[in-house]
């Protein structure tokens, strides 16, 4: 064995070793491991990565770049062949230096963050400070400092640990051992970090920027970039949609909010649980052996799940159209008042809830049909000689069965109708106008708050982002979404028995 990969084995090793590594990592990354523990190459990929952060920051701090000028100066124009390359070269590494190390990425992006863009009507608007995206690139910034720091601190843990494991060894690893244990070691973070890596840049990151979102001014007319910037303000965006004071528009947004939310929860039940238990009927039904050809009602029945969501909405819009559609021209032939099916607002509601019935219910009885037939037959034949009844059987074998595997879906249900966008969107178009009193004094909140009758948070913050460009009140109203939905869910979830147990 060489003596410059092993010490030697009478060589005692000093029991200090792991504090002394942990101690030089938190000097500098990567430092522990290159001269501590020698491993050299884990260490110098470690160290270079600090030191690439510090050129920047440093840089960045004295706004240090090489100006076109000084290209201008070290032109060379002659005609000598070697010469124009040993320029060509310097050019080349010059403008590496410019784009790797004088970017001002870290300084430059935690600057635009908080200031969010300097005023320079001077310059042509496409030249302008953009608000938003000196936001956005001061998150990437954020997130990737982030990554170094916890970079940095699995250094110092990794060293001690490296460092306990020479101690107890009484030697330091070969070279073939370091690369063994780095590739076993690494395998499992390599396959990690890409999807962790995206988390944090297509999931994180949009949250983030939601959130920041509501703490500025970032609306129209005045503050739409890049002809205008965007400024931090606080929590005044908060109390104007939760304010009653007249300086915030008598409490227009605040009512309006109420309306929506309590509209919101409303249909996010009916929704959920009119659908589920439907199909659940319709499941019972058609598994019973009276049933005559189940497969082809199945076929029916599956047949609005089957249609593009979007096409359905659109036709039950027509068909349920106040003047010109053919269930009122129906009504107003045989003598019957027409209905106002989507323009009066308690009836809009009912005729929501009816038509996404007729869309959701043939899922849920799916997921109840599959379930159901994977009770075993013999539960209902000893409940049979027992004497339990049809109703009897269904209430202490079928429902509790079939509720202990689907109640995690039927939670993920109700979640996702209070996301619900496409059934309250293209069916009523959150309409009609969401009106407060009678007569001729009735308060039209509609034209302060974008807000409809039907329209419940998401839709209504589509509205605010699309129509109006009140991207302020909008990620408002998405932090509460977001804050409210979340923990509801990961509570009602992780109480369920087969969360618990994991199986059946």
């Amino acid at each position: 064995m060489s003596t410059t990969d092993t010490v030697n084995e009478n060589q005692k090793i000093d029991p200090r070793l792991p504090q002394k590594a942990m101690r030089a990592s938190c000097c500098y990354m990567g430092l522990g491991q290159f001269a501590v523990l020698k491993q050299r190459f884990r260490g110098t990929l470690l160290m270079l990565f600090e030191a690439y952060v510090l050129i920047d920051i440093i840089l960045g701090i004295f706004d240090v770049y090489i100006p076109g000028e000084f290209f201008d100066s070290i032109y060379y124009e002659g005609s000598n062949f070697l010469l124009k390359a040993l320029n060509g070269m310097l050019f080349f590494f010059l403008d590496f230096v410019n784009l790797v190390f004088c970017n001002n990425t870290i300084i430059a992006g935690l600057t635009g963050l908080v200031t969010l863009g300097d005023p320079h009507p001077e310059l042509p608007v496409a030249e302008r400070d953009h608000s938003i995206f000196m936001m956005i690139n001061g998150l990437i910034v954020v997130i990737l400092l982030a990554i170094f720091i916890f970079m940095y601190v699995s250094t110092i843990f990794s060293a001690r640990r490296d460092g306990e494991k020479i101690v107890a060894k009484n030697r330091f690893p070969t070279r073939q051992q370091t690369r063994n244990d780095m590739s076993q070691n690494s395998f499992p973070i390599m396959g990690v970090a890409p999807a962790v890596i995206m988390m944090l840049f297509f999931t994180v990151m949009p949250l983030l920027f939601s959130a920041l979102v509501a703490f500025t001014n970032y609306s129209s007319p005045d503050h739409i970039p890049p002809n205008n910037l965007v400024d931090w303000v606080g929590f005044e965006n908060f109390k104007t949609m939760f304010s009653s004071s007249s300086q915030t528009g008598n409490g227009e947004w605040l009512k309006a909010f109420g309306h929506v939310a309590t509209w919101t929860l409303t249909w996010a039940v009916f929704a959920t649980f009119t659908c589920f238990f439907v199909g659940f009927f319709f499941s019972v039904v058609l598994l019973d052996k009276r049933i005559k050809l189940p497969q082809i009602y199945r076929t029916i029945f599956i047949l609005p799940y089957a249609i593009p969501q979007m096409l359905s909405l659109f036709v039950w819009a027509n068909l349920l159209n106040g003047t010109m559609g053919p269930i009122n021209v129906m009504l107003h032939s045989i003598g019957m008042k027409a209905v106002p099916w989507l323009s009066d607002p308690n009836m809009a509601k009912v005729t929501l809830i009816l038509v996404n019935i007729w869309i959701g219910f043939p899922y849920s009885m799916v997921l109840v049909t599959s379930s159901m037939t994977a009770i075993s037959n013999s539960l209902y034949e000893a409940a049979g000689i027992d004497g339990a009844s049809r109703w009897q059987q269904f209430r202490s074998i079928t429902l509790p069965m079939v509720m202990y595997q689907l109640k995690p879906n039927l939670i993920m249900q109700f979640a996702g109708n209070i996301n619900s966008f496409g059934a309250i969107f293209f069916l009523t178009g959150g309409g009609p106008s969401l009106k407060i009193g009678g007569g001729a004094d009735a308060l039209n909140l509609s034209i302060a708050t974008q807000a409809g009758s039907t329209d419940n948070l998401i839709t209504w913050i589509y509205k605010l982002t699309m129509n109006s460009n009140q991207y302020n009140l909008a990620s408002v109203l998405s932090i509460l979404v977001f804050v409210v939905l979340v923990p509801f869910g990961l509570y009602n979830f992780m109480r369920t028995k087969s969360f618990k147990e994991g199986e059946i």
